[in-house]
């Protein structure tokens, strides 16, 4: 059976899971690309996953 698909129709994006972003919190919905790691799937952007990468990094404050 071959699916057809209506002209202008864009899917159901309301019916996606979705999960906020370990660092700014902004919702993450699902996307193709993650289907195989979603679990596994933390930040929105590669400038969030940049950003805690240098939360990791640095030096704790206030200690010597």
């Amino acid at each position: 059976m071959k699916r057809t698909v209506q002209p202008g129709f864009k899917g159901n994006k309301a019916s996606l899971p979705s999960k906020p972003c370990a660092v700014c919190g902004r919702p993450m919905s699902w996307r193709r690309a993650w289907a195989k790691n979603w679990e596994q799937v933390r930040y929105c952007c590669e400038a969030c996953r940049r950003q805690a990468k240098a939360q990791r990094g640095a030096p704790p404050e206030g200690g010597a």
